[in-house]
This record gives structure tokens, sequence and C-alpha cells, in this order.
């Protein structure tokens, strides 16, 4: 295997792709902490069905949101697909204050998912991804030396389970895959308030994460014992979805603060790569080389 070419193909990869992967790791490290932030939704007992569903009719009485979601740090509701204000779950009344924190992760996720508003750039850049990781590991183990090159490449091959786990799992989610055996249930419209009050019925509401339309089913996300379950609506009640394991890894919701703790490290690495690859390639670049001797004449 030919290294001085490949090591150019590593560098230049890099380059092309470096302002778009900035983005996505510095975002996905926001999303990172998310879990630990949720960390299982609001104090148990905290919301009950008859609040909630009291409060979607307040603020859609004419039945137009197509879900909700609850942000369990800043206490706070918010339903989807109309013009309604954040609602203070302490008060009932609209926030009076944004929560900046929810905000900062309602950012980080669209930017993460759609940089710059494309889908395919993401893709793109996750695919490059996956090939700079396939390109270092193909170019041998490294000689480690206490060096900002023998950093760089140390933390690539010690963390390199977890830094290929990530761009995999999202080119999955991206694919659809899933790897989830089993039909998943049938489908089922359901209204938003009835689909609070079904969940009630077999959850505490003050776990409920969200309830969205996904891919044409009205589904719910659950933290259950630390972990973000998917559930469904169906005529005998709500139903747990297949674990879309994918997505349970790349988005850390599988366990709060371990799974959690475990992104925040891949992304961290993953940034100290990019930098100091950027970095190497541009000392490199800008070193003065010494002057060539200039011939005297015979």
């Amino acid at each position: 295997m030919n290294t001085a070419f490949l090591l150019k193909l590593h560098r230049w990869t890099s380059l092309v792709f470096a302002l778009p992967l900035l983005a996505i790791i510095v975002t996905g490290l926001i999303l990172s902490v998310e879990p630990m932030l949720q960390g299982g939704g609001l104090p148990a007992g905290t919301l009950d069905a008859t609040r909630l569903t009291g409060l979607i009719e307040r603020y859609d009485p004419q039945g137009q949101a197509r879900g909700l979601a609850i942000n369990a740090t800043g206490q706070q509701l918010r339903l989807l697909g109309i013009k309604a204000p954040p609602i203070d779950l302490t008060t009932g009344d609209a926030a009076a204050a944004s929560d900046s924190t929810g905000d900062l992760l309602l950012w980080a996720r669209r930017t993460h998912e759609r940089l710059l508003g494309y889908q395919w750039l993401v893709i793109a850049s996750t695919i490059a991804l996956t090939i700079l990781m396939a390109i270092g590991a193909l170019m041998g183990l490294p000689r480690l030396r206490n060096s900002l090159a023998g950093w760089h490449k140390g933390a690539a091959w010690f963390t390199l389970p977890l830094l290929v786990l990530s761009p995999l799992t999202a080119l999955c989610m991206a694919a659809g895959l899933t790897f989830s055996s089993g039909p998943p249930p049938a489908r089922m419209t359901i209204k938003l308030t009835d689909a609070v009050q079904q969940i009630a019925r077999s959850h505490d509401v003050s776990h409920l994460a969200m309830i969205a339309n996904r891919g044409g089913r009205m589904m719910a996300r659950i933290y259950e014992d630390g972990e973000l379950r998917a559930y469904t609506f169906t005529p005998e009640g709500v139903t747990p979805l297949p674990r879309n394991w994918p997505r349970l890894l790349h988005e850390g919701n599988w366990s709060t603060w371990l799974s959690g703790t475990v992104n925040v490290v891949t992304s961290v690495v993953l940034l100290g790569l990019l930098i100091t690859g950027v970095w190497l390639w541009t000392r490199r670049k800008l070193r003065r080389r010494p002057p060539r001797p200039v011939a005297e004449p015979a």
C-alpha cells in the first residue's frame, strides 16, 4: 500500500470537508450533552394527563398541532406545527423568557441534520469522515511520539471503535436501517390529546419527551430506566416500537449519563483530530524552506 499516496489523500479529504465537518462535529458535541441534561424527563409526578391535555386545548383550541415536545431542563412545552409560544409547565402560561438551553439544542439539531438546509451535505461529509478513518487505518499502526502528530495518531487509534461508530450509525439512520426484527405495529391516526391520555394509562406523563408524526406514524418517545424508548399508537393501546439501534447509539439515548459521556468523548476526540490535522498541514505548508544556494558564475 502506497503510504505517501494515502497520506496525501487523507490530508486533502480533510481539507475539502474541513468546514462542514467542523459544523457537524461541534453541533454533535452540543447534542451529546442533551441526554444528560434531560436526565430522564421531568421529576416523577410533576405532570399528569389532565394538566397536559388542558394546556394543549388552551393553546391549540382548533386541534391543529402535529405533536409536542417537552424540555425537561427548562420545564417548557412546545406544540409542533402551529404558531404557539413555549409554555411554562410550572405556571401554565406562555414562557416569560426563552429557554436558551433548549433553543441551543434545537439549533444544533437542525444544523446537525441539515447543514445550511441541505441534508445531502451532511451525508456527503459523513461519508468523507468514514473514508478518512478507513484511510487512517490502512496507513497502519503509528509510531507514538510525544509530539502533536504523535498525539494525533495515538488519539485516533486508541478511540477508533468509538470514532467509527459515530459516522456509521449516522449513515445507517440516513439509509433507514434499524437492525430490528419483526414487522412494525399497525399505524393509527389519533388526536394529540387522545395520545396523551393513552400514554397516561401505562406511563408517567412526566417522563414523556415528545409526541410527533414520523414517517406517517404517530410516535411517542418516553424515558424508561435511562433509555429513551419509542412507542406508537395502535387500537390495542400504546405499543413499543422495535429498538432503532443506530439511532440509540448515535444519539446516546440508551443510558443517559453513560451514553452521553461516551458521545461527548467521541465528539471531543473528533474535534481535536480535525483541528490538529488541519494545523499540521498548515504548519507544514507555512514552514519556511531553507533558501537554495545561488550558483556562483564560473
